[in-house]
């Protein structure tokens, strides 16, 4: 018996750190592109400027580039949009709604973006109050296909050819390059009306 669960341990430690492995490689892949990311964030900065900060992250919260005041906010942010696109796919999803393509939060004091960046990517902007949303979401949404652009090419680049492409770490939270097939919608809800005496 103990001999079994030490196996099944040694089978689990094997696999987790294979995973990490992977991960790790995956990330060093597409940060071979931040200088590129970068860019567009600057450039997206310079064409709104009430955008008052910028990241590009992978699905699974990893910092990629960002034109922020304080590093250390954007990896909670990053975190946090991780966590926020994994509820939005499944809202996307259960809803019928089809693939996740962006995410708007307004609060009190300005706007929270966050963008589908190809396959493998995110764009997270926060934004002024009073900036102009149509505004917004026409450059983000420029930007954002860049990013992907030069994040997914980044991958695909160093992945050699004989290698399928790499599906994404956690594939739940990955972003689709193209809309999935939609399930059916989801019925309305029954209506509520009073019952007649």
């Amino acid at each position: 018996m103990r001999r079994a669960l030490r196996q099944r341990a040694e089978r689990s430690e094997r696999s987790a750190n294979s995973e990490r492995s992977e991960r790790s490689e995956r990330r060093q892949l597409m940060t071979a592109a931040e200088a590129e990311v970068l860019g567009e964030l600057r450039r997206l900065r310079a064409r709104v400027p009430q955008v008052t900060g910028a990241l590009a992250a992978s699905t699974d919260g990893l910092v990629l580039a960002r034109d922020t005041a304080d590093a250390d906010a954007a990896e909670g942010v990053a975190a946090l949009t991780a966590a926020a696109l994994g509820v939005a796919l499944r809202l996307t999803d259960a809803t019928g709604q089809g693939g996740f393509r962006e995410l708007l939060v307004r609060g009190e004091h300005g706007y929270v973006a966050t963008y589908a960046a190809g396959t493998s990517a995110v764009l997270t902007l926060l934004a002024e109050p009073r900036i102009n949303v149509g505004r917004l979401h026409l450059e983000a949404r420029r930007s954002s296909a860049r990013i992907g652009e030069l994040v997914d090419g980044a991958l695909h680049r160093r992945t050699p050819r004989s290698e399928p492409h790499p599906a994404p770490a956690h594939s739940a939270t990955a972003v689709p390059a193209a809309p999935l097939p939609t399930r059916q919608a989801v019925p309305p809800l029954p209506s509520h009306k009073p019952k007649e005496a």
